[in-house]
């Protein structure tokens, strides 16, 4: 997709301030929560302190250390200029970030994860999409919003963490009001969400496997995978705590989680929702899915090559159930 021109947000010419603007004003100013760092002028810190790591990439815990910015590829293959697939309107993601105009969705290109079974590895192995300047990703989440999305989505957005905050930084000034949500695979540091800390409003993880066998076997050889994600899910909700909603359900700020159940127990769904329940939070909205596929390479691995049963996904429901976990998505 290709986007062109300026849109500014503001007030309307020649409108008199008065006191319950001046209110209304003062409580805008601190959601999004980026609006925030903007103002004091922390955003351009976290940038400087983002783009450092380009030079010898640990944005995720495969440590590839390699020099982005002299052209060096890691595990991902993505280089220091951001590449977007695509971006536009998603009605199909959970409900309180679909709401009533849908969640503005911009899919990077390429992946740091590369599980086996994905669905769109088109996008995350072989890194389809177009390579666009930090200017126009700033426009592109400019357009989310006036198509009047909910949200600015950012899927798989780790390994342009620079190019994303930089873009942030752009679109403030031509008017970006509404949320940045941080949808990954939940393979994260904790040093890398602490620079996200006031940035991003609304997490949603995938929390994948708990067993290490798994994670490696199913996912490039991520066999730290489970370590991570456990570190990551504690400080996302550290950051933003469990999901609040304004009018209509929207979502405003906090943690939905996603929970892909696949075939024969490979998931770890028991071990992943008794984490949720002990370590995160009871109140916790999570979506169990029951959607998986057996795509790209997933039919030469035995366990993972049909689909869902209906008993399994029924069991994973029965485990959230017994934990407590309640807040499940329909």
């Amino acid at each position: 997709m290709k986007w062109t021109g300026m849109f500014v947000i503001g007030s309307p010419a020649g409108s008199l301030p008065n006191v319950r603007n001046q209110k209304k004003e003062k409580k805008k100013e601190l959601y999004p929560s980026y609006l925030k760092l903007h103002k004091e002028g922390k955003l351009k810190e976290r940038i400087k302190e983002l783009k450092a790591y380009y030079e010898s990439c640990t944005l995720c815990p495969r440590d590839c250390r390699v020099n982005r910015t002299k052209g060096e590829l890691g595990k991902c293959r993505a280089s220091d200029k951001v590449k977007i697939s695509s971006a536009f309107p998603h009605f199909g993601e959970e409900a309180p970030l679909v709401g009533t105009h849908g969640s503005g969705t911009i899919f990077f290109s390429n992946c740091g994860l590369r599980c086996i079974y994905c669905q769109n590895y088109e996008i995350s192995f072989e890194g389809s999409g177009e390579e666009v300047s930090n200017r126009r990703l700033a426009r592109a989440m400019i357009k989310m919003q006036e198509f009047r999305c909910h949200n600015v989505n950012l899927v798989t957005p780790t390994h342009y963490l620079p190019n994303i905050v930089d873009a942030l930084n752009m679109a403030i000034p031509m008017g970006l009001k509404i949320p940045l949500v941080y949808n990954t695979g939940g393979y994260e540091k904790p040093e890398v969400l602490k620079l996200l800390d006031g940035i991003v409003d609304i997490y949603l993880p995938d929390f994948k496997y708990m067993n290490p066998e798994h994670s490696a076997e199913y996912s490039s050889e991520a066999y730290n995978y489970p370590y991570y994600a456990r570190l990551a899910f504690k400080e996302m909700f550290r950051q933003v705590g469990d999901l609040k909603t304004a009018e209509r359900g929207i979502a405003r700020r906090g943690l939905i989680i996603r929970h892909l159940v696949l075939p024969n127990r490979v998931s770890d769904t028991k071990q992943v929702l008794e984490f949720i329940a002990e370590e995160i939070s009871k109140s916790s909205y999570i979506n169990v899915m029951r959607q998986y596929r057996p795509e790209y390479k997933a039919k030469d691995y035995p366990k993972i090559s049909r689909r869902l049963k209906r008993n399994e996904y029924n069991e994973a429901l029965k485990w959230a159930k017994e934990l407590g976990l309640n807040r499940l998505a329909r």
